[in-house]
């Protein structure tokens, strides 16, 4: 992306008064008007007027061509369904851990397994939540950035009036608004609870998920490994363990790859995955009992449940995790889109998990025996084709675990970016579809957890409780965040969301008390591994807000910005220094601290705040905001850049070189629009189609003309990156929670996490940090 290659505009803010931090509330934004050909002037850095012609919608792929949607519903299949498609390898081995007693029973359980199946993935997820995406984004995080979006609820505390005017932040409403949305919307507004139980809603759904991440290379490869004892006596339960342990490496250094080629990698095995288990089904089905097809009628559910009461509901812990993965569609949608998915999961994945299934149930009506329930699958594959199948369910197993891996690593960074996780490296792994990425640190830490769980739990049964809990967690949280999106943003009639609670609410409640039922046995795993992951996210979050809001309070007014930098105007030196800061209202406190101790400046100095919104993608010509101190000799300027969280900071154009183009474009809208009478030179000016900087003397004053060639001069005087490193310290008399929080917990994150210029990538060689301590 070349510096001049986009004629798009920049957002400009003239010059002139303002208040000390520059910021205007919502509900006193005034209004760009047009009157003739006078434009009124607006002093603010917080109201920008966005120019973009169109509303781009980002990160979502369903208005691709049909071409590029299959493609993707053929990667799909490698990296999304993995985990429910080899739900077949343990279900029913779960569900009769005891054996079969009664053969009525396994049509009650098929049953429960057939209307689970579409009532959760079908009809919940793939033709509800799917839609309730951030941009193209799927997740919890996305989720709670979308209700962030249409209500002022979110705690990040660098939120701006300007950013509404992005043009993938603009919300599309409808032309009558609903009195439930703004009695909902108003409440969770003036509601700072409200505000903290979405927030740890949020973190709680994105820990479940990575738990989950955590749980499903384990459970699948012990499954999909433990048939090989059907062959063989020699292979005892230690050997199995190992085994696995092996294959789950493989399978984690394997994912440095990127989603684009593991996708294209496992998507044939998958697709011969689903085809085997499908027509395996249709043999036994055929063979066995074909009266099977009776579980269609819910009435055997009634029946399974009169027969055994409380065992039917404990039961319930082993049917879920026919559905086990489910959440993947969501969190994967990022990877893909919406419609790529929706055409896998109807045409592929569905019909083969039924006719899988439907053939199991009809061979157990058959054969019934404990071992028989205890490898359901193997024992019904026909013998002849025994081995070809034991190695496909292995390689399935080892794909199973692809989706809630690339589904961890998509919330993981979500949660990055709104400032809720520890700084960690995000690789973009493909440059054809935007969402693919990859954390190096985060799939070494989930390849060690699953590690540690093989070789700890040993037995899927065991893994199976504690992988039942996070399954149905997440899912009941994020029902609980489309509820509110239901009514605050989609407006939907109130007599579609009660059933839609009745429903899918109930049976999601029923499947939760039953696998809380089995906590102590190993269900306590992922609430634990939660809690520990909501701390780290909590304290991080917390403390970020804290040091947010301490250089709020005593950021440096204009007036002393005016008189710190004449005293300095002495000792200018030529060159351009960029000053990065997290404050986006004001200059940070660190500039004075800087000015004590090295009494010299740059001959232009730019205040840089790099921030992220709470959506997908930011285009680039509305990526910069400036704003230029007064007066203008100064020659110090504000300037926020704003990223979406699925943008690349580090693109290929060097980011010095791309903010000074946009610089200089500022300082020309800057004259264009503070004078009295011009629209027809902003009209000849938005013209230029290469959006090359172009200086007409008799059109431009000497003033002009000498702020651009101060910044040309200064630019190629050399460019430092100056990098403000805070140390956080809690203030003197603080409570013991308080400082245990900020001295320990925190300080001991930030000093294992990547630091600053790595993650803005800047230069070694022309770098330098500027610490201060903060006590809050």
């Amino acid at each position: 992306m070349s510096a001049g290659s986009s004629a798009a505009e920049v957002h400009h803010v003239p010059s002139g008064t303002s208040t000390d931090d520059g910021a205007i509330s919502n509900d006193e934004v005034p209004q760009q008007e047009v009157q003739g050909s006078k434009l009124k002037r607006i002093d603010s850095l917080d109201l920008e007027s966005s120019k973009c012609h169109q509303n781009n919608h980002h990160g979502s792929m369903n208005g691709a061509p049909w071409s590029v949607i299959l493609h993707l519903a053929f990667q799909s299949i490698g990296v999304v369904y993995g985990d429910i498609g080899t739900s077949p390898l343990y279900v029913f081995a779960s569900t009769f851990p005891d054996g079969v007693k009664n053969t009525e029973d396994i049509l009650g359980v098929l049953s429960l397994i057939l209307y689970t199946l579409t009532l959760i993935p079908l009809l919940k997820y793939v033709l509800i939540v799917l839609h309730a995406n951030d941009n193209g984004q799927g997740g919890t995080f996305a989720m709670y950035s979308l209700i962030c979006r249409y209500a002022r609820v979110g705690l990040i505390p660098s939120q701006e009036a300007a950013d509404q005017d992005v043009s993938n932040f603009q919300l599309e409403l409808p032309s009558s608004t609903s009195r439930r949305a703004s009695r909902l919307k108003s409440k969770l507004e003036n509601s700072r609870i409200a505000k903290l139980l979405l927030l740890l809603t949020a973190m709680l759904g994105t820990s479940m998920v990575i738990g989950d991440g955590v749980l499903t290379p384990c459970i699948s490869v012990i499954s999909a490994v433990g048939g090989i004892k059907l062959q063989t006596d020699s292979m005892t339960e230690g050997k199995i363990v190992w085994i696995s342990v092996a294959i789950l490496v493989f399978l984690f250094a394997f994912q440095r790859f990127g989603t684009d080629k593991v996708g294209y990698t496992f998507a044939p095995i998958i697709a011969i995955w689903f085809l085997s288990i499908g027509s395996i089904g249709i043999y036994n089905f055929f063979k066995h009992d074909p009266g099977v097809i009776k579980a269609l009628n819910p009435k055997y559910i009634i029946d399974y449940f009169r027969r055994n009461k409380k065992n039917a509901w404990v039961s319930l812990g082993g049917v879920v995790l026919a559905i086990t993965g489910t959440e993947a569609l969501f969190a994967d949608v990022g990877h893909f889109s919406v419609r790529s998915i929706q055409i896998s999961m109807c045409t592929v994945t569905y019909p083969a998990l039924v006719l899988a299934y439907t053939g199991q149930a009809s061979y157990l009506r058959k054969h019934h025996s404990d071992e028989e329930v205890a490898y359901t699958f193997y024992k019904s594959i026909p013998h002849h084709i025994y081995w070809p199948m034991f190695v496909i369910a292995i390689l399935a197993a080892i794909i199973a675990s692809q989706a809630m891996i690339s589904g961890t690593f998509s919330i993981i960074q979500q949660s990055l970016s709104l400032g809720c996780f520890p700084r960690v490296k995000v690789v973009h792994t493909s440059t054809k579809y935007e969402g693919q990425v990859y954390i190096p640190e985060i799939n070494y830490l989930l390849m060690l957890a699953c590690v540690i769980v093989t070789i700890g739990f040993r037995t899927t049964a065991k893994i199976g409780n504690a992988y039942g809990i996070a399954v149905v967690f997440v899912m009941t949280l994020t029902s609980s965040f489309m509820v509110l999106i239901m009514i605050m943003i989609w407006k939907t009639n109130i007599f579609l969301v009660i059933p839609y609670v009745l429903v899918i609410g109930s049976v999601e409640l029923l499947y939760l008390s039953s696998v809380l039922y089995k906590f102590d046995q190993g269900g306590y795993l992922p609430l634990a591994f939660a809690l520990v992951l909501m701390f780290i996210m909590f304290v991080w979050n917390d403390v970020y807000q804290k040091k947010y809001c301490f250089e709020l309070e005593h950021k440096v007014s204009p007036d002393k910005v005016k008189d710190v930098v004449l005293r300095a105007n002495s000792h200018r030196m030529p060159g351009l220094a960029l000053f990065y800061s997290e404050l986006v209202q004001g200059i940070p406190p660190i500039f004075e601290h800087y000015l004590a101790n090295v009494p010299a400046l740059h001959s232009i100095l730019v205040f840089v705040s790099i921030k992220t919104l709470p959506i997908s993608k930011v285009p680039v010509e509305e990526r910069f905001l400036f704003r230029r101190a007064q007066p203008n000799d100064l020659n110090v300027f504000r300037c926020v850049v704003r990223y979406g969280y699925t943008d690349v900071h580090n693109e290929k154009e060097p980011f010095d070189g791309l903010l000074v183009e946009r610089l200089k474009r500022f300082i020309m809208e800057d004259y264009m629009f503070s004078r009295d009478n011009n629209q027809e030179l902003l009209d000849k000016y938005n013209q230029v189609d290469d959006g090359a900087i172009q200086v007409e003397s008799t059109k431009y004053p000497t003033a002009v003309e000498r702020d651009m060639e101060l910044v040309d001069n200064a630019w190629h005087a050399g460019v430092v990156h100056l990098l403000g490193e805070h140390d956080v310290v809690a203030a003197k008399g603080a409570s013991t929670g308080k400082r245990f929080m900020i001295d320990y917990a925190y300080n001991f994150l930030k000093r294992n996490v990547r630091q600053s210029n790595k993650v803005f990538d800047v230069p070694h060689k022309r770098m330098l940090k500027v610490g201060m301590t903060y006590e809050l």
